[in-house]
């Protein structure tokens, strides 16, 4: 006997009109909310979009490291895509962060987080980052590096002069200019794109945090160019801040653009005719980070000695004024 899988015995009489009639208008309507995007898939997908930009991957490389098509994460990032939790935590896996944080937001899990975020909320960037640097210091469990302000580190998006003004800033202090690329390039035995293409994007990040470890290990005074997306890994970025004097060096995105251009060099955004979106969101995903910077300069529409001349006099006078006891201001 063929099985009846409706749930309706074989001889039942079917529904009448007036039945069919009355169930119709609650099926439009389910059929309409399923329409309508999901407000929980909606933020979803914007984090991961955000956590994608923070780390300079295009939804292409991140579907290759995956092994997801470029549609399906489309559909995910625009909130249309109901992933299953084996997809997301591949997703989290390789953007190396929590699947709580590709989920949702882990400080409602309790109610002392949720007291937390009350206290923080509404807070301007300068109370937010005094909090934070009076909870790293309550939970810390090393002493307050005493040559902090003796390494000059510089954060930002490639073509900001962090290799240029780097340079200068250290031949004028007399200490060791180090690019953290060249250090990692050492450690793994091979070029930065030869570690993403052979291991990926988490191998990356880890020679990144070894190469770190060993350049302040190795360093009490030096200038430090750091990769560009180096702040979107709390623990590197965290030592950086903690053993360093950090200086974001920001420019407009098409300044950004034309330096790269000029250097002859479109890394990562080579073939990618989208490049300048790529980079606006790139810069806006990481905007936030860059900001915990304990000094910001913008290096925009300035020949290269005065950008320089005035980062010097700039540097030099936040360092004389910045006790070691006081936290540094954005």
């Amino acid at each position: 006997m063929k099985q009846n899988y409706a749930g309706t015995p074989p001889d039942a009489p079917s529904p009448s009109a007036a039945d069919d009639e009355a169930v119709r208008p609650e099926r439009a309507e389910r059929a309409g909310e399923r329409e309508e995007r999901d407000p929980f898939l909606t933020a979803m997908g914007e984090r991961v979009r955000l956590l994608r930009a923070r780390r300079g991957m295009t939804r292409k490389t991140l579907a290759a490291e995956t092994g997801l098509s470029e549609r399906h994460l489309a559909n995910l990032e625009s909130g249309v895509g109901n992933a299953s939790v084996l997809v997301l935590r591949q997703i989290a896996a390789t953007l190396n962060c929590p699947l709580a944080e590709v989920i949702g937001d882990e400080t409602t899990a309790s109610a002392e987080w949720l007291l937390i975020r009350e206290l923080l909320h509404g807070r301007d960037q300068a109370a937010l980052q005094r909090a934070r640097m009076t909870l790293a210091e309550m939970f810390a469990q090393a002493p307050r590096d005493p040559h902090r302000k003796d390494r000059i580190a510089l954060i930002g998006l490639r073509g900001a002069g962090k290799s240029t003004l780097g340079r200068m800033l250290a031949q004028e202090r007399k200490v060791p200019f180090v690019e953290l690329t060249r250090v990692i390039e050492q450690l793994a035995g091979c070029p930065p794109s030869e570690i993403h293409s052979l291991y990926g994007a988490s191998a990356y990040r880890r020679y990144e945090h070894r190469a770190l470890e060993a350049v302040i290990k190795e360093h009490e005074r030096a200038v430090i160019a750091s990769p560009g997306g180096l702040v979107s890994e709390s623990g590197t970025f965290n030592a950086l801040l903690s053993h360093c004097f950090t200086v974001w060096l920001q420019a407009a995105p098409e300044e950004h653009m034309r330096r790269v251009v000029a250097q002859g060099d479109l890394r990562p955004m080579s073939g990618n005719k989208e490049a300048m979106d790529d980079l606006k969101r790139i810069l806006a995903g990481r905007s936030e980070l860059y900001r915990r910077a304990d000094m910001t300069f913008d290096t925009s529409e300035k020949t290269l000695a005065d950008a320089y001349l005035q980062l010097r006099d700039r540097l030099a006078a936040r360092l004389a004024a910045e006790s070691p006891d006081e936290a540094p201001a954005a």
